[in-house]
C-alpha cells in the first residue's frame, strides 16, 4: 500500500470564480506535508479537493486528476463516499456531534456503515481514541458526557478520533489547531508526528512556525497557484523563488 498523492491540473471553481489553476504536485506517504499561503489563496480549496468535499458546496466545480494508491478519485463512476472512507478530514473548528456522547461520536461514521458488533465498536472507539492520546482523559466519562461538554483542544482531538475510527489511508486537517490555546495546539502538533508513522498526512496553517515544527515538505500557495513545494528546511531558508521568501519574512500575507 502506497496512500502517498499524485495532483495533475487540478482546477477548481466557486461559480464562475476560478479558485486553483493547473495545481500539480505528489505528496509522499507517511509523511507530513503543510501548505502555506496568504488568506484567500486557495488553501482549504485544494485540501477539500483531495477528498470530494470542494464538490459539496453550492456551485463548485472540479476539473483535473488526483491520485491515491493507483485509484483516481475524479475518475469515472468513482464514488465520493468510498473516496471519503479512505481520506479522513478534520476542520478548523471541532465539530464534535453535541448531542451524542464521546463513544458515540467516535463510533458514528461506523455505525453510519452498518457495523453493529458492540465488542468490536468497543474495540474501534478504544483504539481511536487512543490513537489520538484522548483515551486516558475520557475513559471513564466517554459514554456519559457529550462531544460538547469537552474543551476545544479535547473536542478536536475527539474529531480526530472520529476520522481515525474508519481507518482512512490519508488524514487532511485544514488549520486544526488555529482555534485552540497554545497547550492544546502542542498537543495537536505531538500527535501529528505520531500519526505520520501510519498515515499521509496534509495539513493546512496560516502558522509558519507550526509548519516548520511538524512538516516533512511545505508548499506555498498565492493567488489559486502553487508558487513552489519543497522540504521544509529548504522553504524556510533557501526557498527557490522571491515570492516565497517574500512571504515567509513577512513582506506581505
Amino acid at each position: 500500500m502506497d496512500p502517498g498523492i499524485r495532483v495533475q491540473e487540478l482546477n477548481a471553481w466557486f461559480g464562475g470564480t476560478q479558485a486553483l489553476h493547473d495545481i500539480g504536485l505528489e505528496i509522499p506517504s507517511r509523511q507530513v506535508t503543510a501548505i502555506i499561503g496568504p488568506s484567500g489563496c486557495g488553501k482549504s480549496t485544494f485540501v477539500r479537493c483531495l477528498n470530494r468535499m470542494h464538490e459539496t458546496l453550492p456551485n463548485a466545480t472540479v476539473k483535473g486528476k488526483v491520485t491515491i494508491s493507483g485509484l483516481d478519485i475524479y475518475g469515472k463512476g468513482v464514488s465520493p463516499v468510498t473516496v471519503r472512507r479512505r481520506i479522513g478530514m478534520v476542520f478548523q473548528k471541532p465539530n464534535p456531534f453535541p448531542t451524542m456522547s464521546i463513544y458515540d461520536n467516535v463510533a458514528a461514521g461506523l455505525k453510519l456503515n452498518g457495523f453493529s458488533n458492540r465488542r468490536q465498536l468497543d474495540e474501534v472507539v478504544q483504539r481511536s481514541l487512543e490513537g489520538a492520546a484522548l483515551w486516558d482523559e475520557v475513559k471513564d466519562i466517554m459514554k456519559k458526557k457529550s462531544g460538547a461538554s469537552l474543551s476545544g483542544g479535547q473536542q478536536q482531538r475527539l474529531c480526530i478520533a472520529r476520522a481515525l475510527a474508519i481507518e482512512p489511508e490519508i488524514m487532511l486537517m485544514d488549520e486544526p489547531a488555529s482555534a485552540l490555546d497554545p497547550i492544546s495546539t502542542s498537543k495537536i502538533e505531538d500527535l501529528i508526528f505520531q500519526l505520520k508513522q501510519q498515515f499521509t498526512i496534509v495539513i493546512v496553517t496560516h502558522n509558519m512556525q507550526q509548519a516548520a515544527r511538524v512538516a516533512d515538505l511545505t508548499g506555498f500557495f498565492l493567488m489559486g497557484k502553487l508558487i513552489e513545494l519543497d522540504k521544509t528546511e529548504k522553504m524556510f531558508t533557501n526557498p527557490s523563488d522571491k515570492r516565497t521568501e517574500d512571504y515567509i519574512t513577512g513582506r506581505f500575507g
